[in-house]
C-alpha cells in the first residue's frame, strides 16, 4: 500500500499542476445545476405567466353564441377576434387556440340539439398547452352548465346526472409534484463523476503514453498492476470533488432559488438528503475511475481516449432522464444494474420516499463488485507489453 502511495501521491502532483484539465471537470460539476436553474426558471416564469394571466380567446363567430360568449367573460376570459383563417394561425404560432361557433350553432341550441363547435390548437406546442387545457375546461363547464339547466326546465333533478360523485385525494408531495425537475438529477450527478475522472485518467494513461514518459515509469521494479491502481485512485479525489460540486449546486439552486414563485412549492435539499445521495454515489466514483482507466489503456493518444471517454459517461447516465418519463418501481431486480439502482435510490431521497437497506447495500455491493472486476482487466492489461504502444 506505500508503494502504491507513493504512484498515487506523484498522479496526483501532476494533476493538480495541470489546472486546466481539472478546472475543465469542474465546470461540468456546475453545468448541471446552472442548467437546471436556467430551467426551472424559463418553464417556471412561462408556468406562472400562463396562470395569472387572463385567457385571450381568438373567436371567430362570436354573434352566433351570445350566451357562450357572455359565460367565458364572465370567467375572466378576453374574447378578441380570430384571423380569417385561424387554421394557418396557429399553424404559424401566431395564436395558441382559437374557437370556432358555426352560423347554425344557435338553431341548434335553441332546439335543445347538440350544438357544435371547434377549439383549433397545435397539442405538440408546448407553450400553448396551458391556454389550450383552460379553453377546454372553460367549455366543457359550460356544457355542463347548460345541461343541468334543460334538466331542471323539464322538472329533472340534476342529481340524476351525478351517479357517481368522486372525491380526490392526492397523495404527492411537494417533491414529487416536482419529479420532472428532480428526476433529472441523477443524469447530471453521474455525468458530473465521469467527467471529473475524465481528464485526469486520460493524463495519465494515454497522455503519458504519448509523452513518452509512460514506459520510464513501468521500468521501476514494482508489479505493473500497482501502477494501474495507483493512477485509478488518483482520480477518485477530482471525482468526488465534482460529486460535492454537482451536489452543492443542486442545493443552492434548490435553496436560493424563488421556488415557491416560480413552480408554486418549495424543493427541500438540506443537508440530510444531500449526504445520503453523496454516500450512494461513492460507488460510482470508483466505477467511474476503474471504467475509464481500462478505456484509455486502450487509447493511442490524448485525442482518441477524448474521443471515447466522453460516451462512458454518458451511457450509465441516460437512465436518470428516461426516469423523469417512465417512472420505475425500485424492486430488487433494478437494484442490480449498477448505476441504474442508484439513480432510483437517488430520486427516492428527493422525493422523501421510503428506502429500503436491502436497496442500498444490493446496489452498492453490485457496482463495488463490477468496479473490482474491471480493475482486475485494466492490471492485467498494464502486465502486457500493449500498455507501452496503446
Amino acid at each position: 500500500m506505500k508503494k502504491i502511495l507513493v504512484i498515487f501521491q506523484k498522479e496526483m502532483l501532476d494533476n493538480l499542476r495541470d489546472t486546466r484539465s481539472w478546472m475543465t471537470g469542474m465546470f461540468w460539476a456546475l453545468f448541471g445545476p446552472l442548467l437546471l436553474g436556467g430551467i426551472i426558471m424559463l418553464l417556471g416564469n412561462t408556468i406562472r405567466e400562463n396562470v395569472e394571466e387572463s385567457l385571450v380567446l381568438p373567436v371567430s363567430g362570436v354573434e352566433n353564441a351570445p350566451s357562450l360568449i357572455a359565460f367565458l367573460e364572465q370567467q375572466d376570459v378576453i374574447i378578441a377576434l380570430a384571423p380569417a383563417d385561424p387554421e394557418a394561425a396557429v399553424i404559424a404560432g401566431d395564436i395558441n387556440v382559437a374557437l370556432i361557433i358555426p352560423p347554425d350553432y344557435g338553431e341548434d341550441f335553441s332546439a335543445g340539439e347538440t350544438a357544435k363547435v371547434q377549439l383549433v390548437f397545435d397539442s405538440t406546442r408546448q407553450s400553448a398547452i396551458a391556454d389550450i387545457s383552460r379553453a377546454q375546461s372553460l367549455l366543457e363547464g359550460y356544457s355542463e352548465y347548460i345541461g343541468l339547466l334543460r334538466l331542471s326546465l323539464r322538472g329533472i333533478s340534476p342529481e340524476v346526472m351525478r351517479v357517481v360523485q368522486v372525491e380526490e385525494v392526492d397523495t404527492a408531495t411537494p417533491q414529487s409534484q416536482a419529479l420532472i425537475f428532480l428526476s433529472m438529477l441523477p443524469y447530471f450527478i453521474i455525468f458530473a463523476i465521469f467527467n471529473g475522472a475524465s481528464p485526469v485518467i486520460t493524463d495519465a494513461t494515454a497522455g503519458e503514453r504519448e509523452r513518452g514518459s509512460l514506459e520510464p515509469l513501468l521500468i521501476n521494479p514494482l508489479p505493473r498492476g500497482w501502477f494501474a491502481i495507483g493512477k485509478m485512485l488518483s482520480a477518485m479525489p477530482f471525482a468526488t470533488f465534482n460529486l460535492i460540486i454537482t451536489l452543492a449546486g443542486f442545493a443552492a439552486i434548490f435553496r436560493f432559488l424563488p421556488m415557491e414563485e416560480l413552480l408554486g412549492i418549495q424543493i427541500g435539499f438540506d443537508l440530510g438528503p444531500l449526504a445520503a445521495v453523496f454516500v450512494i454515489c461513492l460507488p460510482i466514483v470508483l466505477l467511474a475511475c476503474a471504467i475509464q482507466t481500462l478505456i484509455a489503456s486502450f487509447a493511442k493518444t490524448t485525442k482518441e481516449a477524448g474521443t471515447y471517454l466522453p460516451f462512458i459517461g454518458l451511457i450509465p447516465s441516460l437512465p436518470g432522464l428516461a426516469l423523469a418519463f417512465l417512472p420505475v418501481k425500485p424492486d430488487l431486480w433494478t437494484m442490480l444494474i449498477p448505476t441504474f439502482g442508484q439513480q432510483i435510490l437517488i430520486n427516492q431521497f428527493l422525493r422523501s420516499e421510503p428506502i429500503s437497506r436491502m436497496n442500498i447495500v444490493v446496489s452498492a455491493t453490485l457496482t463495488i463488485l463490477l468496479s473490482v472486476v474491471i480493475t482486475y482487466i485494466a492490471i492485467k492489461l498494464y502486465e502486457g507489453e500493449r500498455i507501452i504502444t496503446g
